[in-house]
């Protein structure tokens, strides 16, 4: 049996290098840009809305293991799979109440 091993092309290194130039250039921007205090950091200045806020913890939390990996369980054992999501939205309120007061205190 032959196996066929897979290279790296230069269009992707291209594409890569692009990426992480970019992402480089938008951090190095915005830390220019924004100096402020921890509690700034983590809230934002408080001046964004609860939308945003409340999306980025959810697609931060979510990935490729929820909509595969879950829905493969869920089809097997049964929607009882899904008590470890709703009880890690308590886990990430503790957290949250444990934590950011710590780092805000930090300075």
């Amino acid at each position: 049996m032959v196996t066929e091993t897979k290279v790296l092309q230069w269009q992707d290194l291209t594409v890569i290098i692009a990426y992480f130039c970019g992402m480089f250039i938008v951090a190095f921007w915005s830390s220019r840009q924004t100096k402020g205090t921890v509690s700034g950091y983590f809230l934002a200045s408080k001046s964004m809305h609860w939308i945003p806020v409340g999306a980025s913890l959810f697609a931060s939390n979510i990935g490729s293991g929820h909509f595969v990996g879950l829905a493969g369980s869920a089809a097997s054992m049964g929607i009882s799979i899904a008590s470890f999501e709703l009880t890690a939205i308590y886990a990430l309120l503790l957290l949250g109440w444990i934590f950011v007061p710590v780092y805000t205190a930090a300075g």
